[in-house]
């Protein structure tokens, strides 16, 4: 089928995947109704997150009692509101922002009473916008954490176990706080598996991990914690909260998006345009550049052989994989998959791809992903690069931004993870979608 333009396809359906969801869409089915708040109760919103100030907004908007409240959110994913008060920090090395709002949501839900209701909304990113280290610790103890954890190759559900042990609001610590209030808490899913404790290292989720857990994490990846880092969980003093804790018995926690729904929104899209879609699993980890080998692996097979899968079609794919640094490049997971994809397509003429994080930012560049097409690596050897040199360095922002094949969303307020699409052409024509459409 040549009737497509693949990039153009591609994005129509990564917007689909971020559109399924905003938060004006999936939050409010999931509010409780103004009757349900005991009489003379409070509500109390809080929150942290890409998502959480449009989460907030949403709130506001389909809440029609009084209410109150604070979320954390990354500079420039702010939204306008009335009641909730919005405060932006960094995000993904923590800074002074996330810490003073984090101790701030702490203060907030001191001395609630029973008939007083919290909701928390808690999204992708919560994790370095709450910043509170754990007693004895510093936030320049959690900076360091932060970026050896980054840089390990740890799986976020490794890096999530290792944070929840060294802070003093996550882990279910938030919600312990909250207690003897009711907290319903909103989660739009980035983690694969959409485990409640990984998603912003779970505030107000109980943890079964342990202080050995995060030790044996920690000295899997060869990370120098600082002293007090070590001692904390050496002495088990770091210990979160258990399934089965008495402050957690009202917390009830309810999943608003998820990077499962996210894939069907845009394999209905494709399905509109005639494409069979084909979604390959919404919790695809490991090394980036090997990922992107294996779905190559895939796509070559489907459009030779026909199988596992007929051409034309698109196969849609989400989770978070892992980028060990080793070079001196921007990073950036899934422009390193994309590229890893690229070279071991070697100019596939009725293969296409798109690549990118459903919040905007892919690592800590403002750029979504990349888009890639038959021309992809001629151009770029054209151009002087070498692909195979730039995936060693880790450059894959550099790479794809050299051929004007960047995707550039800007602020989605939203974050369900990686989106993956492959586009496998029936027809023979080998000309290029011109990577530099559609991108913006």
């Amino acid at each position: 089928m040549t009737t497509h333009a693949p990039a153009a396809l591609m994005r129509r359906l990564f917007d689909a995947a971020i559109a399924s969801a905003q938060p004006a869409l999936c939050v409010p089915p999931h509010l409780p109704k103004p009757e349900e708040l005991p009489h003379g109760g409070r509500l109390v919103v809080i929150g942290a997150g890409k998502a959480s100030a449009a989460m907030a907004q949403a709130v506001e908007a389909h809440w029609s009692g009084p209410l109150s409240g604070l979320v954390v959110t990354r500079y420039g994913y702010g939204a306008p509101c009335s009641r909730i008060e919005i405060v932006e920090a960094a995000h993904p090395v923590p800074d002074t922002a996330g810490l003073r709002a984090a101790q701030r949501i702490l203060d907030l839900v001191q001395g609630l009473r029973p008939e007083d209701v919290v909701m928390c909304l808690i999204s992708g990113g919560g994790s370095a916008l709450l910043p509170l280290p754990f007693d004895g610790l510093t936030l320049e103890d959690k900076q360091a954490v932060n970026r050896a954890m980054l840089a390990s190759g740890a799986t976020i559900s490794e890096m999530n176990c290792v944070r929840r042990h060294l802070s003093a609001i996550k882990g279910g610590r938030l919600a312990a706080a909250c207690h003897p209030a009711r907290v319903i808490t909103l989660l739009l899913s980035d983690v694969p598996g959409d485990r409640p404790m990984d998603i912003a290292s779970g505030p107000t989720a109980a943890d079964p991990t342990t202080c050995a857990d995060a030790l044996t994490i920690v000295q899997r990846y060869g990370i120098a914690l600082p002293v007090a880092a070590q001692a904390a969980l050496e002495s088990g003093r770091a210990e979160s909260v258990k399934p089965g804790d008495p402050r957690l018995a009202r917390n009830e926690i309810r999943m608003v998006a998820t990077p499962q729904l996210a894939l069907e929104a845009a394999a209905s899209v494709a399905q509109e345009a005639g494409l069979d879609a084909f979604i390959l699993g919404d919790a695809l980890e490991g090394e980036a550049r090997d990922v992107g080998k294996v779905l190559a692996g895939i796509a070559l097979h489907t459009a030779e052989r026909a199988q596992p899968f007929s051409p034309p079609c698109v196969l849609l794919s989400g989770g978070e994989t892992t980028v060990t640094l080793r070079g001196k490049g921007r990073g950036g997971r899934n422009v390193e998959c994309l590229l890893s994809l690229a070279i071991a397509l070697d100019g596939h003429p009725r293969v296409h791809a798109l690549m990118g994080d459903t919040d905007g930012v892919d690592g800590s560049e403002d750029i979504a992903g990349a888009l890639i097409g038959p021309q992809t690596l001629q151009r770029a050897r054209d151009l002087g690069l070498k692909p195979v040199d730039v995936l060693a360095d880790n450059d894959g922002h550099g790479f794809f931004q050299a051929l004007d094949a960047s995707v550039v969303t800007g602020p989605t307020h939203t974050n369900v993870n990686d989106f993956r699409a492959i586009f496998i052409d029936a027809g023979t024509s080998s000309q290029h979608p011109s990577d530099a459409n559609a991108t913006r």
